[in-house]
């Protein structure tokens, strides 16, 4: 989903310093440089980027999004039937192997599901509530799931990577923590091994019911934090490709004739959590002038270089449902001090925590601070290790901070519920509280027809929007670089690679 929050250490900072001669040179290996270290291979137990778009590859799932980020297609369900009273799914699975060549069978893909649903671990537990019974059908191939109430975005759910098959007999036998350290694949690579602050090693799945579709031989993941030293990686032929191209360094790349710099459209936006507990911040009024206090084109023009957009809600410019028409307020730094003012928060000061080492971040902090100023607020900027941050928000111990999302499937209601429609993780840590906004997400889940969905969303949207549950500032392109070499290096825009079809020649 999400903020991807980031988890890196000391080592995988020393670790991004320099790299042995050679590796991008590998035959067939894919070298790719990444900010960020895996933080487990245990699909429920983690909400983050740099788990999801290694294990995408990994492993397999029922339903697959396409490469337009828009439509579902088959994955190991080649194909499915609901009841005509919507409750009820079939599933055909395909004829397909796990990595230790034991077939991947209805009975695994029902252990899956219910162990999203039910695991004390899981972070993915609320959205796969709506599963009732999921067993095996007729035969070893069929699936049947049956949902306690209509679900309109259930088929979207299955395509998100925490959803992964896994071999039921592999998680028994080995136990969980066992698992996560050494997977039973069902997707185009398995892990071969895990240097942790450094490197994951992925190596080609021969029983992989798609393994003449790939042609690379191997991928390593490896953890530069640093954004200038992952670019004068790539650029020196250390790296293959590297992921979070700084957009102060994109016209730049562009001109090496070595390289080739790719913008993927993507589901991603970058907004500002407030913690709504936080004494004034509890205000809506105070929320309103922070907002009207920050200048997004200005952040849009100076930190993405024109490459990003301003933001207008929290659901991404181009996805299902989203509001071009939505509220947003204009840039007005003298209204914002008098209705700070009006609000009793005259002087207001705020503790607002950064992600060290994170160029974009940093930058964006700077503007804030400068911006907010002129309103009458002091804001203290706190930069802490990625490592820290995301415990912070949890803990409360923040007042602002700059996050961002990126879709994981196609519906808005996985993003929409995470970020205001129920309390568990405390609406996306900003501890925002409105219980008509969570009703109509928990309906819209269950309305299926389209029309009236929609009108629902575009109230939860303007509702949100109106009570400043966070700050929307701008969404922005996957910028990734390769070697002149690589073709087919694309992410769809929920973040996917699609490395199955990526050739290093």
């Amino acid at each position: 989903m999400k903020n991807k929050w980031m988890k890196i250490g000391l080592v995988a900072m020393m670790a991004g310093l320099s790299f042995g001669g050679g590796i991008a040179e590998a035959a067939g290996v894919l070298t790719i440089g990444r900010r960020e270290d895996s933080t487990t291979f245990d699909p429920i137990k983690t909400a983050q980027n740099i788990d999801f778009w290694v294990f995408s590859n990994v492993y397999d799932v029922l339903i697959r999004v396409d490469k337009s980020g828009k439509v579902l297609e088959p994955g190991l369900a080649e194909s499915w039937t609901v009841s005509e009273d919507g409750l009820t799914y079939t599933f055909k699975l395909r004829d397909a192997k796990f990595s230790d060549g034991s077939p991947i069978t209805a009975d695994d893909a029902a252990y899956s599901l219910l162990r999203i649903r039910d695991d004390e671990g899981s972070l993915w537990s609320d959205s796969y509530q709506v599963i009732d019974t999921a067993t095996q059908g007729d035969d070893a191939r069929t699936l049947v799931v049956k949902l306690k109430t209509l679900s309109a975005p259930f088929l979207a759910s299955l395509a998100m990577p925490g959803a992964s098959i896994l071999s039921k007999k592999g998680l028994e036998t080995m136990g969980a923590d066992a698992y996560a350290e050494n997977p039973i694949a069902s997707g185009a690579f398995t892990l071969k091994e895990w240097r942790r602050g450094d490197r994951v090693i992925l190596e080609k799945n021969p029983n992989f019911w798609e393994a003449s579709r790939v042609s690379l031989d191997g991928v390593e993941w490896i953890s530069v934090p640093d954004d200038n030293t992952r670019m004068l990686n790539v650029q020196a032929g250390q790296l293959d490709a590297a992921l979070f191209v700084p957009f102060s360094r994109v016209a730049e790349l562009k001109k090496d004739p070595e390289l080739v710099v790719t913008q993927d459209t993507s589901t991603r936006e970058d907004h500002l959590l407030i913690n709504h507990e936080h004494g004034p911040l509890a205000k809506k009024e105070v929320r309103e002038a922070l907002d009207m206090a920050i200048d997004k084109q200005a952040i849009v023009d100076t930190v993405t270089f024109g490459l990003g957009e301003v933001a207008n809600s929290y659901i991404p410019k181009g996805a299902l449902y989203h509001d071009d028409n939505a509220l947003q307020r204009p840039y007005d730094p003298e209204k914002a001090k008098q209705m700070l003012a009006d609000a009793g928060a005259a002087g207001l000061t705020l503790n607002y925590v950064v992600n060290a080492g994170n160029e974009v971040d940093e930058q964006i902090a700077v503007l804030l601070q400068q911006q907010l100023a002129k309103a009458g607020v002091t804001a203290n900027l706190q930069k802490v290790d990625p490592s820290q941050s995301w415990d912070m928000l949890i803990a409360g111990d923040y007042d602002l901070s700059v996050m961002y999302w990126t879709y994981d499937v196609i519906d808005p209601d996985q993003k929409t519920t995470f970020v205001l429609g129920h309390d568990s993780n405390m609406n996306y840590m900003t501890r925002y509280q409105n219980e008509k906004v969570k009703q109509l997400v928990a309906d819209a889940r269950i309305e299926m027809d389209p029309a009236k969905r929609e009108a629902m969303y575009m109230e939860i949207q303007k509702t949100a929007k109106s009570d400043v549950h966070w700050i929307d500032l701008y969404y922005s392109p996957f910028i990734n670089v390769t070697r002149k070499n690589i073709e087919n290096f694309y992410q769809n825009p929920l973040g996917r690679f699609f490395l199955e079809d990526t050739v290093k020649n």
